[in-house]
């Protein structure tokens, strides 16, 4: 940081890169109310028309996916033990999965 105006501009998140070549495509599911209470641990930026969340809900981890247009649509993936969650995760951030 050289100035202090740099903390007025607005923070961007992550954004995922651009699909690779051969990347794995997800068996993308409709929201599964397995839990009352759903903590999102990590997630791209929000001004993305798709935003992923990394999830944790009773002992497990899972990705979701939300288009955002008109209206918002949701997807999860298969709720995982948290290391296969966070490898999920990190491949979706590279560009290796979708």
């Amino acid at each position: 940081m050289t100035d202090l105006g740099d903390l007025d501009d607005p923070y961007h998140g992550v954004h995922p890169a651009v699909p690779q070549a051969g990347y794995e495509r997800l068996t993308w599911q409709k929201p599964d109310p397995r839990c009352d209470r759903v903590r999102v641990r990590d997630h791209t930026c929000e001004c993305q028309h798709i935003v992923y969340e990394l999830c944790q809900a009773g002992g497990l981890h899972f990705i979701r996916r939300l288009y955002r247009s008109d209206c918002v649509v949701e997807h999860q993936s298969d709720w995982l033990r948290a290391p296969e969650a966070e490898r999920l995760w990190l491949r979706i951030l590279l560009g290796q999965a979708r």
